[in-house]
């Protein structure tokens, strides 16, 4: 139990936060998911509040991505709900461009987060009926919470042997912005998803000599099949045929596009690329010219890391090399866990126990956009689904706002 000293500090900070009403739903995250949570309530008539820790929409976006990105799907599979990409934009939107689009976005429909609010804590109180969303100085109380954080809400350090010994750079990409910085430079990449692909093929433009850890298969598909965005192309044809027989075929065609990519240390799952992804958010990549480079040998594909050495690093083959630099392309993870308190609805990794299509809505008015393993059409999907049911209560009366006076004083 504690003293009467530590009671009156508690009550005091209680005392000195604010606790403020959000007459719609809570929405935790300014990302496109979001955002578009947001736009589609708006156009039910129904407000709401974003809490963003950052200082801007889609920080994701702005601080923690490279200066060569681009959409790597076509932008009409990357729109948002209900207003679409410039006409004037190209098919594969670059990351100024993206940001460009979400900023009007959030102009168009008037869309204006609370900056600066990290999300401590989430919890739902089963005798008022409402959510309590505790930020460093606040509490806001609604009787919806929309978790928009997303499958990509912090980057993923892996714990490598010896890392600690390495005296030269370790930077992961999510503080990568261009291999200017990594010129002629010797430079271990560990992961070979898009993110480890790009940052390789970006090396290479600027005389660095990328060496590329593949630890586990991976699906290296062509970003375009016969003038055909490759995704596209699998979306058409899911319509017609079976999941496993789309995979056959898009792995058929990039066999005889892109040859055998065993071949070049990168072996292909025994599970379909589309069955995979579903599965378990593995996205396939879709290739830009990095290929072409590790053919060459410019970029050098390297089977696994054993340990970390002063100035390079050992591998499991037996190889032993010296590097100026290390980048982690090893992605980024959910946090919900961390903040979101008394909740069964997500597992260990932050991701929302009921399987896609149905995982967006939860117990308790909690719902979830932006974790269907599905990019932004599963977002928008997501978005609209929500809206429209809390619309349906909204009609029904149950916004509760009348009932916060009694919740303030049972807080007191």
């Amino acid at each position: 139990m504690g003293s009467s000293n530590e009671q009156d500090e508690d009550h005091h900070e209680r005392q000195q936060r604010k606790c403020l009403w959000v007459n719609g739903p809570v929405i935790i995250g300014a990302g496109p998911s979001g955002l578009a949570a947001a736009a589609c309530l708006s156009q039910n008539q129904i407000p709401s509040l974003i809490l963003e820790k950052s200082d801007c929409i889609a920080s994701l976006w702005q601080y923690r991505t490279y200066d060569r990105l681009k959409l790597h799907l076509p932008k009409h599979f990357c729109e948002l709900p209900l207003m679409g990409f410039p006409q004037n934009f190209p098919k594969y939107p670059s990351k100024d461009q993206f940001i460009s689009y979400m900023e009007s976005y959030a102009s168009h429909f008037s869309i204006h987060p609370r900056f600066n609010q990290t999300v401590q804590s989430a919890e739902f109180d089963s005798v008022s009926g409402f959510w309590r969303v505790s930020t460093q100085d606040s509490d806001y109380i609604s009787r919806w919470l929309v978790v928009a954080t997303g499958e990509n809400a912090e980057p993923v350090v892996p714990e490598i042997l010896g890392i600690e010994r390495f005296t030269r750079t370790v930077v992961h990409t999510s503080m990568y912005k261009s291999g200017s910085e990594f010129k002629n430079q010797r430079v271990l990449v560990v992961g070979c998803g898009n993110s480890g692909m790009e940052v390789s093929l970006d090396l290479c433009r600027q005389n660095a000599i990328p060496h590329m850890v593949v630890r586990n298969t991976v699906h290296v598909l062509p970003r375009e099949m016969f003038g055909f965005s490759t995704f596209g192309i699998a979306m058409g044809l899911l319509k017609w045929l079976p999941l496993r027989l789309v995979d056959k075929i898009l792995l058929l065609i990039a066999n005889l596009t892109l040859g055998n990519t065993d071949q070049l240390g990168l072996r292909r799952p025994k599970t379909g690329p589309i069955e995979l992804k579903n599965a378990t958010g593995k996205t396939p990549v879709l290739d830009v010219g990095a290929l072409s480079q590790i053919r060459s040998g410019k970029i050098k594909v390297m089977e696994g890391i054993k340990e970390i050495t002063r100035n390079g690093a050992k591998f499991i083959d037996g190889q032993e090399k010296e590097f100026d630099s290390i980048i982690l392309a090893t992605g980024y993870r959910s946090n919900v866990p961390s903040w979101l308190k008394m909740c069964d609805c997500f597992s260990k990794d932050g991701m929302p126990k009921t399987p896609f299509p149905n995982g967006w809505k939860a117990e308790n008015g909690l719902y979830t956009v932006g974790f269907t393993r599905r990019g932004l059409l599963g977002t928008a999907s997501d978005a609209m689904k929500i809206a429209n049911d809390v619309a349906e209560q909204w009609k029904d009366g149950k916004n509760c706002s009348n009932s916060y006076v009694i919740f303030l004083k049972e807080s007191e």
